[in-house]
């Protein structure tokens, strides 16, 4: 069978300072109808940047040097303006790391998946909505008849990453780039998404280019693995003899990567005051309750980990905790004194003292302001610091997140990368001199490596400022990683919580060990098998809710 892609001789360039630098050193690719193609490595290994050139296009500020990129015997990089954009979207089609970022938030989801269909003439309006909600249907999105028809910030993140997906799949096309499809996605989520993607891939013979750092995850999904270390090929392979053999140093080295685990601290005293304490909050958005009856302490200087589903009442809760959603019954405890339901009427120590730390560093940091304008805001706001004054304190932040100052002063959040952007958002809440963080899936958009860096940081800063962290996650490595106790979430109510060594032997509440036996393994085999053991009979099933 001959290659839908062939990539010959790749080099990329990016411009720095009117000079242009190689970013991608000399890549060649082919894939098949039919077939999916792992890119893997660090964060700068250029995965996402082939991923794009492999449409024909590159991000501002980088270029297409030599080369050729062929799709179906179309060279994108000499094809028309025309020829391409009757190409993108019908024939190619991407599925972009963050969803919240690639949504227009002037449109509902729904107007925004027919879109490609009906401009590209392949249906009408009417059918193409009604293959959505089909679609919605096979990722599992809630509500799936009407889900399409609210605004992109009325839906989770995961459930938004979901709609993405299921957008790049409404012309059914040749090929599809999946850049860090599930990253937001909680692990039992994950797997009916990745069912439904291989089912997707198998039913119309679609090729794929899969991008991810997660290598459990590129174990299930794809047939070959290509690993990329700063721009240049290190080695490719089939993905079982890639998983059981690597032949480079470096393949051998991402294999062998482990999340770190602090030690476990002593049980918390009994008589201590907690430094946030949730007392039996019931909220609702519009006349629904979405959560009910939750509590659980925080106390000085621990991390308390609040995992659970999509949807499960993560967010929601620390959306009461920091006031920008009132609870309908229950309270927010400070220190022992009751907070104001509403942040507008706490008082600036008030919001001082609990700061948070977003999942997506790209949304969450202005991109016209430097790093200095950025860190400096909540400098001069909390701390009323001005002049030399203020840039000392910033350039201290810096050095407490272990970036040097002088380089990333005057730099922009385009010119950082993904892990540098959560340094810079970890600084930017240090400067409230804050006793309490919630960390919002801080480390879910990062590879294995810089995530390690940014887990590691954090539990540094704890034991050196005497920090107490809410960490929301969905990953339960990160769990084992970092926290000391943890409360596990379904359906906006808490069903277990405990201490972390607790949590993790058994028996466990029968969610708890649905998370737990969710969580993906380095076996190619272990997503179709986990299915089989669940009782799916074949990968749709899983698709549409039958787990």
């Amino acid at each position: 069978m001959s290659s839908l892609l062939k990539i010959r001789g790749l080099k990329i360039d990016g411009r720095s300072d009117e000079t242009w630098n190689p970013i991608i050193k000399g890549v060649d690719m082919d894939l098949k109808k039919g077939e999916v193609l792992g890119l893997i490595g660090e964060s700068g290994a250029g995965k996402s940047t082939i991923g794009l050139a492999a449409m024909g296009y590159t991000r501002d500020g980088v270029r297409i040097s030599e080369g050729t990129v062929e799709f179906d015997g179309i060279d994108l990089v000499t094809a028309s303006a025309a020829v391409k954009r009757n190409l993108l979207g019908k024939r190619i089609a991407y599925v972009a790391q963050s969803a919240a970022a690639s949504f227009n938030p002037a449109h509902k989801i729904i107007d925004q998946h027919t879109e490609a269909p009906v401009q590209h003439g392949v249906d009408n309006r009417a059918n193409s909505a009604a293959d959505g909600m089909e679609l919605y249907r096979k990722l599992r999105l809630p509500n799936p008849d009407e889900i399409g028809f609210r605004y992109p910030h009325q839906v989770s993140g995961g459930q938004l990453q979901r709609a993405m997906t299921a957008m790049a799949m409404s012309c059914r096309p040749d090929l599809i780039i999946f850049d860090e499809p599930t990253t937001a996605l909680d692990v039992t989520t994950q797997i009916e998404v990745l069912a439904a993607i291989r089912e997707i891939v198998e039913e119309f013979d679609t090729a794929a280019i899969y991008i991810t750092h997660d290598l459990a995850v590129v174990a299930q999904m794809a047939d070959r693995i290509k690993v990329l270390l700063r721009g240049d090929e290190v080695e490719e392979a089939d993905t079982r003899t890639m998983l059981s053999n690597p032949q480079e140093d470096y393949t051998k080295s991402l294999w062998a990567v482990r999340a770190f685990e602090r030690p476990a601290k002593p049980a918390v005293n009994t008589g201590s005051t907690p430094v946030v304490s949730v007392n039996g909050i019931t909220a609702a958005y519009g006349k629904t309750d979405v959560l009910h009856d939750v509590s659980f302490d925080i106390h000085a200087g621990r991390t308390v980990a609040v995992v659970g589903e999509s949807g499960s009442g993560k967010s929601t809760t620390a959306r009461c905790i920091t006031g920008l959603l009132p609870p309908r019954i229950g309270d927010i405890s400070f220190d022992g004194e009751v907070l104001p339901g509403n942040y507008k009427k706490r008082n600036k120590d008030q919001l001082r003292q609990a700061q948070m730390i977003y999942q997506m560093a790209d949304t969450a940091l202005n991109p016209r302001k430097t790093i200095g304008q950025i860190i400096g805001r909540p400098v001069q706001f909390y701390m009323g610091l001005t002049g030399a004054e203020r840039r000392k304190r910033v350039n201290e932040l810096l050095e407490q997140i272990e970036l040097e100052p002088d380089t990333y002063f005057n730099r922009l959040p385009s010119e950082l990368s993904g892990g540098q952007k959560q340094r810079i958002g970890i600084a930017r809440a240090l400067a409230a001199e804050p006793k309490f963080i919630i960390c919002d899936e801080v480390t879910s958009a990062l590879d294995q490596l810089v995530a390690e860096g940014i887990l590691r940081l954090l539990g540094d800063l704890q034991d050196k400022l005497g920090l107490s962290y809410m960490f929301i996650t969905h990953d339960l490595a990160t769990v084992k990683a970092i926290a000391d106790e943890v409360v596990v979430m379904k359906d906006g109510k808490v069903v277990e919580q405990g201490p972390k060594l607790d949590m993790f032997t058994p028996p466990h509440h029968a969610y708890t060990d649905l998370l737990l036996s969710s969580v993906p393994e380095m076996d190619p085999d272990w997503l179709t098998d986990l299915l089989q053991e669940r009782g799916v009979d074949n990968i749709g099933d899983a698709a549409v809710g039958k787990m």
